[in-house]
């Protein structure tokens, strides 16, 4: 057995070589190894590839899947999953397409990942009982407090990345794409659907609010259209009051 400083030297040496164009010498002493570590090297980048295109699925389809894997291969090089979990990898690749030359045409693409990666943590946040819509009625407005479910996300975009989002879902109707930012909700209800709501501004800003804690008397804007939603989806966990 090798000593455990060359053991990890060894170790961070293959590390590298997943990523390198060529294999390094040294690796193994069969002269068969070059062959072999590349198909090992091509399987690894491959699979890392596709979980990624699993998560950012419209991504791929907005760049098509030639590119996506290209990039994919280089986002991986430079953000390597910790765990062999991949369930919390991918959270850096918004910032990554923010940053990527090739990608620079697409100032979109950074908004539509951000989406996408909320969308997989809606789907993967703790359950939580709806709480009775009836009560809303038995409270007073003025110290009115909501929780809702621990799935529920604010998204903003300075891009129109919600109704891109939409347009590239499967069985979309094309139609004209307006530019300017866009709002949403995202969260996934007791069908465990995840759900993309388009917000306006103003329940964008409430739904912000709320997701703090605060009443609903504190909101500068008619809360009804917020309330509809989170009632029809059940997206209410806790009606309570202020002290």
């Amino acid at each position: 057995m090798p000593p455990p400083a060359d053991h990890a030297l060894t170790e961070a040496r293959i590390a590298a070589a997943l990523w390198a164009p060529r294999t390094p010498e040294g690796l193994g002493p069969e002269p068969s190894r070059d062959r072999r570590f590349a198909i090992y090297r091509n399987n690894v980048q491959h699979g890392l590839s596709r979980a990624l295109a699993a998560r950012f699925p419209v991504i791929e389809r907005l760049v098509g899947v030639a590119f996506f894997a290209a990039m994919a291969r280089v986002f991986a090089a430079s953000h390597p999953p910790r765990s062999p979990v991949l369930l919390d990898w991918g959270a850096s690749f918004a910032g990554f397409l923010a940053t990527f030359p090739p990608a620079r045409s697409l100032p979109y693409l950074p908004d539509v990942a951000r989406l996408e990666w909320l969308r997989g943590l809606a789907y993967h946040a703790p359950d939580a009982a709806p709480a009775d819509p009836a009560k809303l009625g038995q409270t007073d407005p003025e110290r009115l407090v909501l929780r809702l479910a621990p799935s529920v996300q604010a998204f903003a975009a300075a891009s129109p990345a919600v109704s891109l989002w939409r347009l590239n879902q499967p069985g979309a109707a094309p139609e004209p794409l307006r530019a300017g930012p866009e709002q949403a909700l995202i969260a996934r209800n007791p069908g465990l659907a995840v759900l993309v709501e388009p917000l306006t501004a103003e329940s964008h800003s409430l739904l912000c609010a709320l997701l703090q804690g605060l009443p609903l008397a504190e909101a500068e804007t008619d809360p009804t259209p917020l309330l509809a939603l989170l009632i029809r989806h059940q997206l209410i966990t806790e009606i309570g009051e202020t002290p």
